[in-house]
C-alpha cells in the first residue's frame, strides 16, 4: 500500500546515506521530494533512481529549509513526512502508518520515536530512547520551529504517538563529528545568549513541550560548566548510558559532556563580546 504523503529530504553531499534514506520510503510514499543545496558528490546521481522531484535551495538552516519546501514545492498530497538523509523509517512504522491511514483517523499529525544508531550500535539508555518527535503531519497544520539548532516540528491539532521508529544512522569519522558539534554548539549558544524563547515548553505538556521546558526553564538555569558534569551523570550513571557499551561511551561523553561543555564556554564568549 502506498501511503497518502508526501516525503520530503535535505540533502548536501550525502552519497553514503541517501540510498539506504531513500529506499526505506520509496515504493510507500506517494511521491518524494529532495531538496539539495549543491552536492558535489554522487547524492542526485543516487537520487534519480528513486525520484525525479529534485530541487535546489540555497541553504541558510534546517527550519529555514524545511518551511520553504511547504512554501514552495508542488506537493500534492495532504500529509508530509520529513526527513533527514541519515534517517529511515522502520518496518514497523511504515506498518503502522498503514493502518492508521487505513482508519482514516481524524487527526492532524504524528510523533514517532527516533532510534539512534551510532557506528552500528542501538543507543538504548542514558534516557536516549525512545525520545519522541513530530514527524508526519499536514502540511496546512505544522512547520518548523524558527531556530537555528535541534528543530521540533510544532503541529497545531490532534497528534498521536504510533508504534515504529525514525532510525537515525551516525556513523561519521569521530573529527567529523566533533566539527558538527562544535558548529552546532555555537548555534545554540547564540540562542541562549539570545534569549530565545521557545515556542512551546511545559512541564506537563507533550514530550516535547516537556523535553523544551527541562532545557530551556530547568538546565539552562543551573550554573555554567557545572550543569554539563551534573548532565553527564545524570545520563551515564542514572540513565544507565553505561549499558550501551564501547560505542556507547563515546557517545554520551561526547554527546552529554563535551558538547555541553561547549555551548557553556561559547555562551561565555558571547556574553564576553558583548
Amino acid at each position: 500500500m502506498k501511503l497518502p504523503i508526501s516525503v520530503i529530504i535535505i540533502t548536501l553531499n550525502e552519497e553514503k546515506n541517501i540510498r539506504d534514506c531513500l529506499e526505506s520510503v520509496a515504493g510507500r510514499a506517494d511521491e518524494i521530494f529532495l531538496i539539495d543545496s549543491g552536492s558535489t558528490d554522487k547524492t542526485l546521481e543516487i537520487a534519480r533512481h528513486y525520484t525525479d522531484k529534485i530541487f535546489y535551495n540555497k541553504f541558510e538552516n534546517f527550519a529555514q529549509q524545511r518551511n520553504w519546501a511547504q512554501d514552495n514545492l508542488p506537493i500534492k498530497n495532504e500529509w508530509v513526512l520529513h526527513l533527514d538523509a541519515d534517517e529511515r523509517i522502520s518496518a514497523e512504522l511504515a506498518k503502522s502508518l498503514e493502518e492508521i491511514f487505513n482508519d482514516n483517523t481524524n487527526i492532524d499529525g504524528i510523533m514517532a520515536a527516533r532510534r539512534t544508531v551510532f557506528r552500528g550500535k542501538w543507543i538504548r539508555f542514558g534516557g536516549h530512547y525512545p525520545v519522541y518527535r513530530n514527524c508526519l503531519f499536514k502540511k496546512t497544520k505544522g512547520r518548523s520551529e524558527e531556530r537555528l539548532y535541534d528543530q521540533n516540528y510544532i503541529i497545531n491539532g490532534d497528534v498521536i504517538k504510533t508504534k515504529g521508529d525514525i532510525i537515525n544512522i551516525i556513523n561519521p569519522e569521530l573529527n567529523e563529528w566533533k566539527d558538527r558539534h562544535k558548529r552546532w554548539a555555537a548555534l545554540e549558544a547564540q540562542e541562549i545568549t539570545n534569549e530565545f524563547r521557545m515556542m512551546r515548553a511545559g512541564l506537563f505538556g507533550s514530550p516535547i513541550e516537556r523535553r523544551n521546558w527541562l532545557r530551556y526553564r530547568f538546565y539552562y538555569k543551573m550554573p555554567l560548566f557545572i550543569r554539563a558534569y551534573l548532565y553527564f551523570f545524570y545520563r551515564y550513571i542514572l540513565r544507565l548510558g553505561f549499558l550501551d557499551g564501547r560505542q556507547g561511551m563515546i557517545f554520551h561523553f561526547y554527546q552529554g559532556l563535551w558538547y555541553r561543555l561547549l555551548v557553556d564556554k561559547e555562551i561565555c564568549k558571547a556574553r564576553d563580546s558583548q
